[in-house]
This record gives C-alpha cells, structure tokens and sequence, in this order.
C-alpha cells in the first residue's frame, strides 16, 4: 500500500509535478531525494550501530531482540497463513 494513493492519483500527481516543475527538473529531483534517502538510511544504521555498541560495552544482552524478531515474523507468517484465503475471496 503507498498512503491509500490509487494509479489515477499518482498520475493526477505527477501531471502536477511536470507543470510546476518541468519535465527537465525531474531527474535533478528525484536524484536530490534519492541522495537525501541516502544519507537517512546511513545515518539511521549509524545510529543504530553505535546503540548496539554501546550496549554491548554496557554489558547489556542485545541477542534477545533477534530471538523477539524471529517469533514476531514467524507469527506473521502464520498469520498470513490463516488470512491467505479469506483476502483472495474479496
């Protein structure tokens, strides 16, 4: 799901888009925003790095939150397994 937006939305969206900006701005656009997503992803990992080291260092067990992930997939996945047929029918 992209934010309950439908195909004729975007399409009315990026219509807007080419008249406001132009179709040459386009790439210089969505390459700014592909850099800044970028430089999230890296920052957000960065974060995320030194809280595991710091917690390590601590003494802290971090091994738990995979073991959390593990079982919250794995009941997703049997969740999926159950809803499977019912979302196919509507």
């Amino acid at each position: 799901m992209f934010l309950f937006i439908s195909g004729p939305e975007i399409f009315v969206v990026m219509l807007i888009v080419v008249m406001l900006f132009g179709a040459d701005k386009i790439p210089e656009m969505a390459k700014g925003l592909g850099k800044g997503m970028r430089q999230l992803k890296d920052a957000t990992n960065d974060i995320k790095r030194e809280i595991t080291e710091s917690a390590e260092k601590q003494g802290i067990d971090t091994e738990f939150t995979k073991d959390i992930k593990k079982e919250i997939n794995k009941v997703k996945d049997d969740i999926d397994d159950l809803t499977g047929p019912i979302k196919r029918s509507f």
